[in-house]
């Protein structure tokens, strides 16, 4: 029985030395014949006729053929339209497809009187070649006459009796030279002629870019930065896929331009209101706005749409290319030390509109709310206004910072109260400082009419914070929410109702809004509002109200990151053009370090102001030691203003006092309140050296 063998390793010895080794060649694989000849004339010529040289220059070639002809056609045109009435009947078409039946029997007016002139001008004709036979006689008479008489003159002057002909034999030796120049200059004339006409057709044909788009050259066919014009116009709204539109402008024939007004230019842009068509709505035109801009060759954040008055009617606002993306210059609050505010009668600088010009917003007695996404710029807009404000040394701030990355440091010493951090405690501390704005307003509405009030300013940077607030109080009333047992909630809503009347006012700053994060009616109560990049329209209506936004406000289409700082803005206190419902305005940059400079011009304006931290809640309070914090270095204040300052310090501990509180804590220690032109003021230096006392006191009995 045989048994197979399966070897697990390779052999590693040797071959025997009578082994012969044999090699098997494996041939090579016959080479691949050539291909045809046909075939590789063929590939040449694809790759040569695909070449971007080869179609640039038949693109070039094909382009200024057609600059001829088309210059030939619109030569053409404006001859016919010189000679014939087509214009005006053109004109009236347009006018009639528009409805503007005024316009309609204006242009007719116009035709009948061209079609009289022309008339008396082909009456004429018929009499012409005798009365041209005639002047041409006595003209060719006057002349011999008068070339004789001049000879005569010469002849009596030499004497010479052949003189009498000198002028008239030089006038005939002059004129049989023009003949002779002529003779010679006319061949090569007739031979140039149609050369010299076929390039000013292709003049024309070049200037009117009377060619097919694909064979334009590339910075024309994509039209960047192309001047906006009538006809550029018309064809964007014509290509904007509404089919009344388009339709009406067909019949218009060239004459489109007619719903348009003249274009204006405003600041970095042109601006043109459009009429349009019966049949057509503003909002079909407002909805394509990308579509129109892309039409117009820009992108869609530079074309603004916009409604006048006038009924039919849209405003379009065209930006230059890449103008909007150039910075604006600095604030005039770094630029003029000089500079004050007047919270009643001044305006803040806050930046420029689209066209360029100063765009100045009135803080007077209004609620303001701005928003935006988060890392738009929104912090240093609402800090500007705040910064010019403080620039008038009757208004008081007091501040809640509730992101706490020192965006509102340079107001220590500057505001009464500062309050910086983004916890639950510091929301609390918002709210409790809102609430005493709500008695302080209420103080002020007890008082008797007439009385004036400075403007007190509350001012909630980030108050989406405490709107989602969870935390809720010993009585079991939540601080955030939008409910009527919300603390913050109410206290703005009554600030909202009644502060305006005394100078009581609320602004807020907050991000990406929501109905939980910035309810309804606290938004709605705001008189200015403020709006920066968005994520849909959705926000953009809670952010600016549906008025602003039907009215062509969108601050959805800014684009984040790169319209950083530019705000749409729904307010009466801003100039807007009549008509519209918002106006966009690129605010002035204040950087941290330019804003600190201008807080120490604001705080060298005041007497002193004493920024007070609320303290911890819980804490034993030291009554006498608080009153003596809230003067800082204000040497007398009255009992009123020390009261509020209280309230301000801690709403749990003082906020319902009262003057005979006041007077009860003061009462033997020397620093009674007392009576200074007629109002009940207290002494700083009294009520130090009343502590100073009392502490020296308690050492000595310590001892």
């Amino acid at each position: 029985m045989t048994e197979n063998v399966v070897h697990l390793h390779k052999p590693t010895d040797p071959p025997p030395a009578d082994a012969v080794t044999t090699l098997t060649v494996v041939p090579d694989a016959p080479p691949a014949p050539p291909a045809p000849l046909w075939v590789r004339s063929g590939r040449v010529v694809k790759s040569a006729a695909t070449h971007e040289t080869t179609r640039a220059a038949g693109r070039a070639v094909v382009r200024h053929s057609l600059y001829t002809l088309g210059g030939a056609r619109i030569v053409t045109r404006r001859a016919w339209d010189g000679r014939t009435g087509s214009r005006y009947e053109r004109m009236i078409r347009a006018a009639e497809a528009a409805g503007n039946l005024e316009a309609a029997e204006e242009w007719e007016e116009r035709l009948q009187r061209f079609r009289a002139a022309r008339h008396h001008r082909r009456m004429d004709l018929l009499h012409s070649p005798m009365d041209a036979a005639k002047g041409v006689a006595v003209g060719a008479g006057m002349s011999v006459g008068a070339l004789v008489a001049l000879g005569v003159v010469m002849a009596i002057n030499t004497g010479h009796v052949a003189d009498v002909l000198t002028p008239l034999d030089a006038t005939i030796e002059f004129i049989a030279l023009l003949i002779r120049i002529v003779q010679v200059v006319w061949g090569p004339a007739l031979t140039i002629a149609p050369f010299l006409g076929l390039l000013a057709l292709w003049s024309v044909g070049r200037k009117q870019h009377a060619a097919p788009q694909w064979a334009l050259p590339a910075n024309v066919r994509t039209g960047e930065g192309e001047p906006i014009t009538p006809s550029i116009v018309v064809k964007a709204l014509r290509d904007l896929g509404v089919p009344a539109l388009a339709r009406a402008i067909k019949e218009m024939g060239d004459a489109g331009a007619s719903m348009l007004s003249p274009i204006k230019i405003a600041g970095c842009g042109v601006e043109v209101d459009v009429t349009l068509p019966s049949g057509v709505s503003t909002v079909e035109v407002q909805q394509r706005r990308r579509k129109l801009a892309e039409n117009l060759s820009r992108h869609e954040h530079e074309v603004f749409i916009t409604l006048p008055t006038a009924a039919r009617t849209v405003r379009l606002w065209v930006a230059d290319s890449g103008a909007l993306d150039e910075p604006i210059g600095p604030s005039p609050l770094a630029t003029d030390e000089t500079l004050t505010a007047d919270y009643a009668k001044g305006k803040a600088p806050w930046g420029q509109d689209l066209r360029g010009d100063a765009a100045a917003l009135s803080l007077y007695q209004r609620h303001l709310l701005i928003t935006g996404l988060s890392n738009q710029g929104k912090t240093a807009a609402l800090r500007s206004l705040a910064l010019w404000l403080a620039l008038d040394r009757s208004v008081e701030f007091r501040i809640a910072d509730l992101k706490g990355a020192g965006d509102w440091a340079m107001y220590d010493g500057l505001a009464t109260v500062l309050i910086q951090g983004p916890t639950d405690d510091h929301v609390i501390d918002a709210t409790e400082m809102l609430e005493g704005g709500v008695s302080e307003m209420e103080r002020r509405l007890q008082a008797p009419p007439g009385t004036m009030f400075p403007p007190l300013i509350l001012l909630v940077d980030e108050a989406q914070v405490a709107f989602m607030c969870p935390l809720t109080d010993a009585d079991k009333r939540p601080y955030g929410g939008s409910k009527a047992t919300s603390r913050y909630f109410m206290a703005a809503r009554k600030i909202h109702n009644q502060g305006r009347a005394v100078n009581v006012l609320l602004w807020q700053g907050t991000q990406d809004p929501t109905d939980q994060n910035l309810p309804k009616l606290v938004r709605e109560g705001a008189h200015t509002r403020a709006s920066l990049a968005l994520g849909t329209e959705s926000q953009a209506r809670m952010a600016l109200g549906d008025k602003a936004v039907d009215g062509g406000a969108a601050p959805n289409l800014l684009r984040p990151g790169l319209d950083k700082g530019t705000v749409v803005v729904a307010s009466d206190g801003i100039a807007i053009p009549a008509g519209q419902a918002s106006i966009t305005v690129r605010t002035h940059y204040i950087d941290t370090d330019t804003a600190t400079e201008i807080a120490e011009r604001a705080k060298r304006l005041r007497d002193g102001v004493t920024t007070l931290t609320v303290a911890d809640r819980g804490e034993e309070r030291d009554p006498l030691a608080d009153i003596l914090a809230v003067f800082g270095d204000t040497h007398r204040l009255l009992t009123q203003d020390v009261l509020k300052r209280l309230d301000a310090l801690n709403t749990d501990a003082y906020g319902g006092w009262t003057p005979g509180d006041l007077r009860r804590v003061l009462e033997g220690t020397g620093a009674e309140p007392y009576k200074s032109d007629g109002r009940m003021v207290v002494a700083r230096e009294r009520l130090a050296r009343a502590v100073a006392n009392r502490d020296d006191d308690g050492s000595a009995s310590a001892s």
